[in-house]
């Protein structure tokens, strides 16, 4: 499997505060790779580096043998991101919002076109309310509006942040489940969450990261097996123990 994103020994660093301390991992063509820890452990900083959104201070970031450092704007082009507290315009319908999106992000009219028409497909659990305005919508039914316009473009990555925040266990397990799909197509996902049993179910791979550092790489499966572990919350409390008592503070061990 061909790797389309490569994080390298990255940092950033906030004043004298290191958030991130040299996290490495991959994320392969079709797979969805997750980020798991604690809130505070780096997830979004680490997510937002990816996505140009701040700078990294140490590293390299490469999607598709772009670097990110290098070439923000051509970066921009090859991903989607998506973060925790996005929002919308609530004045605006559903259908109005993607059709309005679809416009800034096409190059032609027939192309936001078939971009409204994947995010239809996308959210059509909405169904009437998808032309009523946003502000009567449930949090579940913002979050099923918001993936849909972060991937109506069809991009090779798609990076959301805690998809699934805050939704009750109908409506989460309807985004996991759209997530798990858009591989199906060759997209490729990396997402963030503190939620451990939930990335147990969708992600081929998982990272897990905690005071900015990344302590293990690998498949649910393999961490479960190397930690004799029932489950991916107990995985984090044993490695970061683990490590933390071999090194004396902690350390980077994917």
């Amino acid at each position: 499997m061909r790797n389309l994103l490569e994080v390298k020994n990255v940092k950033k660093l906030y004043g004298k505060k290191e958030a991130v301390k040299g996290v490495s991992f991959e994320v392969g063509e079709g797979e969805i790779f997750a980020l798991i820890g604690p809130n505070g452990a780096g997830k979004t900083t680490t997510l937002r580096m990816i996505s140009t959104l701040i700078e990294i201070n140490g590293g390299q970031i490469t999607r598709g043998g772009v670097d990110v450092k290098k070439s923000p704007e051509k970066v921009r082009e090859l991903l989607t991101y998506l973060p925790d507290e996005a929002g919308a315009y609530k004045n605006m319908t559903g259908i109005s919002y993607l059709r309005f999106m679809a416009s800034l992000c096409a190059n032609s009219d027939e192309e936001a076109k078939k971009s409204v028409e994947y995010a239809e497909e996308i959210c059509s659990s909405l169904g009437d309310a998808l032309y009523e305005k946003i502000k009567t919508y449930s949090k579940g039914m913002m979050r099923k509006l918001l993936i849909a316009r972060a991937v109506m473009t069809r991009p090779k990555l798609a990076i959301l942040d805690e998809p699934t925040s805050g939704l009750d266990i109908i409506n989460g397990l309807e985004v996991r489940n759209f997530i798990k799909s858009l591989t199906q197509s060759g997209m490729s996902v990396l997402l963030s969450s503190h939620n451990m049993l939930e990335i147990d179910y969708v992600s081929d791979r998982v990272g897990i990261i905690d005071k900015g550092l990344l302590y293990a790489v690998g498949t649910p499966k393999e961490l479960k097996e190397k930690y004799n572990a029932a489950n991916l919350e107990e995985v984090f409390v044993q490695c970061v123990k683990e490590t933390e008592s071999k090194t004396g503070k902690g350390g980077e061990t994917a």
